[in-house]
């Protein structure tokens, strides 16, 4: 198999959606990236509830005061905080955040990455299932090998 450029101090692309199979995929890549030296992607992927109607009486500012997006970005940022803080040694964890469907939004991110890491059930919506799972998308098409931890 031939070598892509990839090396022990690469780039670990984790899919982070503060579900508790999220919290555990990102413990799981933080501890292989102390072991292989390389810096944590911690990516969140937001589609507006706009899209979807009003069902569950999402709005805008329907939380706690903060825009849809501002909440996905605090929500990001105290889950890799809770994580951080379980950990032994912590190690470098870089935040993004891309509107977009979760599994091509990932796919995107783990181009050029060492590693992939996504749970295996996370906050589907009904899109989701009838679409089928994030994890598994990901397993069939990713640009690099993938972790699925349950």
């Amino acid at each position: 198999m031939p070598e892509h450029g990839i090396d022990s101090t690469g780039r670990i692309v984790v899919g982070v959606d503060g579900s508790p199979g999220s919290k555990t995929a990102l413990m799981w890549a933080m501890n292989q990236a102390r072991l292989t030296g390389a810096t944590i992607q911690a990516v969140t992927a937001w589609e507006d509830p706009a899209r979807y109607g009003t069902a569950y009486g999402w709005t805008a500012t329907a939380f706690d005061g903060n825009t849809f997006a501002t909440a996905i970005a605090k929500d990001l940022d105290a889950t890799v905080a809770d994580v951080t803080a379980q950990m032994e040694y912590p190690v470098t964890v870089l935040t993004q955040i891309v509107e977009g469907h979760p599994a091509e939004t990932l796919l995107r991110a783990a181009d050029g990455a060492q590693l992939l890491v996504v749970g295996s059930r996370g906050h589907g919506t009904f899109a989701g299932i009838i679409l089928g799972s994030v994890s598994q998308h990901c397993v069939q098409h990713a640009p690099c090998p993938v972790v699925v931890v349950p």
